[in-house]
């Protein structure tokens, strides 16, 4: 037994000087040994033409190996490395280094790398390490290169663009950021984020074909010889692309070269036996430019594709190499068409249904249970109350959609309640509601005629009325988000543009429902209660959370805008409340009386005008106890370190998304909830434009806020729970993370 563990010690000891010897080779020793001097063993060799990737290569000798662990990089000064992206290599198990993956032959790897404004040399050090694996066994000292190389000519410019820029996305600042059209745009727009200049979608149209998708906002293209595609664990499987013909364009890095403008389709052949496997993980890497601009690193996208329905399970997104874990918090955008049209639309409708039981919707329907009540004598009325009112919430669930997928796209990123995200639409709808409750409170009268006696005048202003009604209830409706709507509408952002159209009619539908019943179900109608005096004072009572409303959207502003914001819409309702009041006495007045209202009607527009030339809160807000502000890195390094994450996309406009922090969130048991688990609760806040929150919304198919992601311990997939939430809910999901 001594001898044996004597033999081992006798065997490290000797690999130890080994070590030692090699670490200051000569020629003699080396051709004595017959080992080679560690440069000849491993020739590197680096590549830079490809703006913004170093790649590298190593031709390993016969008989020797590197480890794939002991490769590490080093950035120089004026240069950011990212994660270096190394290919799987040869596992066995070292007597001592234990598990380990090695390289035989030749090694390929890629260093993303960004640099900053006036760095002319691209300068890193690069350490690998290696061993001879036949007589003499000697393992080689860690090796360190010291590289010093020219930079492509355009990533200097990049590097200049970026630091003039700030940021990728300081374009997209307002929802109505402008894109110069075509593909001459050039340095005119600063440069989209990647996930927004080059989304990628992905799906199977059947068990052996798929469809990729590229969609470029104009301006931008997508090099097709820059773009390789494989599919990892999938050993007897093959790829066959049959890329469309392309636009020829000379290239500043490439010289004459094939791309893509606006939006390339590319059917792929899997070549093999697709019988046994029910998914495929793809992984596509391309690089693409801003015409005239920045040209974007190497991008690598992957996506789990389900071969039975064609459903994007799953997809993450780098920029170079893929880390270990998908960075959450990176925009993809997957054809996620997870449920039938049918299912949609029956979820749509239920969706739509229990909208009208939303707080944020109650406003508005108080409106019209007076309108109803009010013609409750007559069928006739009834019904055309109930058409027009349907009609305006329609059109506008219509309009939305269209707008919604139209922009989205182009590349914006929109979603369900989007529109709150401007101060404009914000300070407009408050005076809005400000000039509703007014009317109810008998302040002003719309819709009656001069003198109150024309009544064939207030007759033809009744089916106006009731369509701006319903179309009032929907703007008021998107902040809230009820069960079932969540699922419709993510189908409705990934489906054509007919059956996304679909989907939000159907929204509409439920949204009326109740007030197509009672319109046209005469048992229904019979049930509500006879008119009388005292509908005056129910009007007059419902007209105080139409007050309420205003207060909260007035709230809304102040938190995207500051108190800047909130002083030009105070100012703007006072003029409001002028205006309706000279517009009740200049009724029975001359033309001179009526001009007035026009003039003080465009000065109660003027402050709003100004609400859209304010700049966003720029002030660090004061952090809430316990929570910590989402950001892609700290999610990433929070899952690195096996921690379990409970991640919460939120927004101060969003109705849902207080009533769950009010029943939920913001409660002791939650908190204890959280010290029990181990777990941390990360807030996203959407309340302004925020591409980041974005792109984390795109990533989980989520049409809007609020979205709730619960990521476990030890890694996988994070589990999307239900945009209301329930103790018991949150409970199971954050203790079944923990484990």
């Amino acid at each position: 037994m001594r001898s044996t563990h004597f033999g081992r010690l006798a065997a490290r000891f000797t690999i130890l000087l080994g070590l030692l010897f090699c670490a200051l080779p000569t020629p003699a020793q080396d051709a004595e040994d017959g080992l080679l001097p560690v440069t000849e063993a491993y020739k590197l060799s680096t590549d830079t033409a490809t703006p913004g990737v170093l790649k590298l290569h190593w031709a390993i000798a016969p008989d020797y190996y590197l480890y794939r662990g002991r490769m590490k990089f080093k950035a120089g000064d004026g240069v950011t490395l990212s994660e270096a992206q190394l290919p799987d290599g040869k596992k066995h198990h070292d007597e001592f280094l234990g598990d380990v993956e090695t390289y035989h032959n030749t090694v390929d790897a890629s260093v993303p790398y960004t640099v900053a404004a006036g760095t002319q040399r691209l300068k890193l050090s690069v350490q690998y390490q290696g061993c001879h694996e036949v007589e003499p066994k000697i393992c080689y000292p860690p090796h360190t290169e010291l590289l010093d190389l020219a930079l492509p000519a355009n990533a200097t410019a990049a590097a200049d663009t970026d630091h003039a820029a700030g940021t990728l996305g300081a374009a997209l600042n307002q929802l109505g950021a402008s894109q110069t059209s075509g593909p001459s745009q050039g340095m005119d727009a600063a440069p989209l984020p990647a996930e927004q200049a080059f989304r990628f979608e992905a799906l199977a149209r059947a068990p052996n074909q798929l469809l990729l998708r590229w969609t470029m906002p104009k301006g931008y293209y997508l090099y097709r010889d820059q773009t390789t595609l494989r599919l990892k664990d999938a050993a007897g499987l093959a790829l066959k692309p049959a890329w469309p013909a392309g636009e020829m364009h000379q290239d500043p890095n490439f010289g004459k070269v094939t791309v893509y403008f606006g939006q390339v389709e590319l059917p792929v052949t899997i070549d093999g036996d697709t019988a046994s496997r029910k998914q495929l993980e793809l992984e596509a890497s391309f690089q693409g430019c801003q015409d005239g601009g920045l040209c974007y690193p190497l991008m690598t996208r992957a996506v789990h594709i389900d071969l039975a329905s064609g459903a994007v399970a799953a997809s993450s997104v780098t920029a170079g190499p893929a880390p270990e874990l998908p960075p959450a918090g990176v925009a993809q955008n997957p054809v996620a068409l997870e449920v039938s049209l049918f299912t949609a639309l029956l979820l749509a409708l239920g969706g739509g249904l229990v909208l009208n039981l939303m707080p944020c919707v109650l406003p508005v329907l108080s409106i019209k249970a007076v309108s109803l009540l009010e013609s409750g004598e007559s069928p006739g009325r009834t019904r055309r109350h109930a058409l027009f009112y349907t009609a305006g919430v329609l059109s506008s669930f219509a309009v939305i959609g269209i707008a919604i997928v139209a922009l989205r796209s182009a590349g914006h990123a929109l979603g369900w309640g989007a529109q709150l995200q401007q101060p404009l639409v914000v300070g407009g709808l408050a005076c809005v509601m400000l000039a509703v409750g007014l009317s109810m409170s008998g302040v002003v009268q719309f819709g009656a005629s001069l003198g109150n006696t024309g009544h064939s005048l207030a007759s033809r202003s009744g089916p106006a009325g009731d369509f701006f009604t319903g179309v009032l209830a929907v703007l008021v409706a998107s902040p809230c988000t009820a069960p079932f709507m969540g699922t419709a509408l993510a189908y409705a952002f990934a489906a054509p543009l007919i059956s996304a159209l679909l989907v939000f009619l159907m929204l509409g539908i439920g949204l009326a429902l109740p007030f197509l019943a009672i319109g046209f179900v005469p048992a229904l109608a019979r049930m509500l209660p006879r008119p009388g005096r005292w509908m005056e004072t129910l009007k007059q009572v419902l007209a105080f959370p139409m007050y309420l409303t205003a207060v909260w959207l007035v709230w809304v502003l102040g938190k995207q805008r500051g108190a800047d914001a909130v002083g030009l819409v105070l100012v703007a309702a006072v003029l409001l409340a002028m205006t309706l009041w000279w517009f009740e006495r200049s009724r029975s007045r001359g033309a001179i009386s009526r001009a007035m209202v026009m003039v003080l009607a465009l000065l109660t527009a003027a402050p709003l005008y100004y609400l859209a030339k304010l700049p966003p809160v720029t002030a660090a807000a004061v952090a809430e106890d316990g929570v910590t502000a989402y950001t892609p890195e700290k999610l990433a390094e929070l899952r690195k370190a096996g921690t379990p994450v409970f991640v919460d996309m939120t927004a101060d406009w969003c109705v849902t998304c207080k009533a769950n922090e009010h029943a939920v969130l913001n409660t002791d048991a939650f908190r204890a909830l959280l010290k029990r688990t181990g777990a941390v609760y990360m807030k996203g806040d959407w309340t302004d434009v925020n591409p980041t929150i974005a792109a984390f919304l795109q990533q989980y198919h989520s049409p809007g806020v609020p979205l709730y992601v619960v990521f476990p311990k030890h890694g996988g997939e994070g589990r999307k729970l239900s945009t209301v939430l329930t103790s018991s809910l949150v409970e199971q999901a954050l203790t079944e993370a923990a484990q």
